[in-house]
């Protein structure tokens, strides 16, 4: 029994959200005291396969073929069914049967996961921000209703399962000194079955800023009072080399474009350091955050939300504490 992680790539390049989901996976594997293995799907992925067997897998499976060179919901779903049933009937008595199938949560997984689960009889659990083991089962947690609720959705372990993982949901897996073997496998297409023609990928609008590649954020809420305050949060931001965010009443305000806003309706980030001036902690704001690696908030109101998730608290007035923040700071650089 194994957790096998279906990772995404383009161009030989791997999707972000791969790491986040292999390092949701090994979470996972360890909870079960099973292998981590994952699975690339392609044509010339080069040395791609190598580079994922460097995150603390056991094994990857390089899957490739020329109906594979473009993403089509046809080829794809049948590579990696003719993959999982080489496991579950011992086709090749070298794999290990997987317990867990998992997906980053992206546009291409969500177009055809669940036919690929569909095909075992299963269903995908999508969009899952969390797992544990209880009572012999193992239970994923997707949110409700923009983060309001959290459902849990269990099955007994060693059942045969699909999940997807949100965008930072689970930390990224880092490279570990061993690496994992890279296994080449055969799969058998015939282009009369793939009825979708591959056009253009899906692109999303652009954005003048990319919040979601960001080391270091620095984000601002009601906290900040008025608009001409902003500039504060500008100041502390240039000297940590960090971007600029906010949350969603923020925006809506005008005081800081749409494309800066983090949360359920703005940009999910999984930055190494999150600083939160002023942000109460609304969970369609936490929704969005955290995945960070360390969280700093700074707010007057002691019990704020905000100051249960985070790592380091200061209960202050962010009008005396950034000032501060600063000026130790540029007095650190110098």
């Amino acid at each position: 029994m194994s957790v096998l992680a279906i990772l995404e790539q383009r161009g030989g390049v791997l999707n972000r959200m791969g790491f986040e989901t292999l390092g949701g996976a090994a979470r996972l594997s360890g909870s079960l005291g099973v292998p981590l293995e994952a699975a690339i799907l392609g044509d010339g992925l080069g040395d791609l396969p190598q580079q994922v067997a460097r995150y603390g897998v056991a094994k990857v499976y390089a899957v490739e073929h020329a109906l594979l060179a473009q993403y089509t919901a046809d080829g794809y779903t049948q590579a990696a069914e003719q993959l999982i049933r080489a496991a579950l009937i011992d086709i090749n008595p070298e794999r290990t049967k997987p317990a867990l199938v998992l997906f980053p949560h992206t546009y291409q997984a969500r177009d055809w996961a669940p036919k690929l689960a569909t095909r075992f009889g299963c269903w995908l659990i999508s969009d899952v921000v969390d797992a544990r083991i209880e009572a012999g089962e193992l239970c994923f947690v997707r949110q409700l209703f923009q983060g309001k609720w959290n459902a849990d959705i269990c099955a007994p372990t060693g059942s045969l399962q699909f999940a997807s993982l949100q965008a930072g949901a689970f930390r990224a897996a880092e490279p570990v000194e061993a690496a994992g073997e890279v296994a080449a496998f055969a799969v058998q297409l015939d282009a009369a079955t793939i009825r979708g023609k591959p056009e253009e990928p899906f692109r999303e609008a652009q954005r003048s800023v990319d919040l979601s590649s960001a080391e270091r954020i620095v984000a601002v809420g009601r906290g900040i009072k008025e608009k001409d305050n902003i500039a504060l949060a500008q100041h502390l931001a240039e000297a940590m080399g960090a971007e600029l965010a906010a949350s969603r009443p923020i925006c809506d305000n005008g005081w800081l474009p749409m494309e800066r806003q983090v949360g359920s309706s703005g940009q999910t980030v999984a930055p190494k350091l999150y600083l939160a001036l002023g942000i109460s902690g609304a969970i369609q704001h936490l929704v969005g955050m955290k995945g960070a690696k360390t969280v700093v908030a700074i707010n007057s109101d002691a019990s704020a939300p905000i100051f249960e998730i985070a790592d380091y608290g200061v209960v202050g007035d962010l009008f005396q504490v950034a000032p501060a923040l600063i000026d130790q700071i540029k007095k650190a650089k110098a």
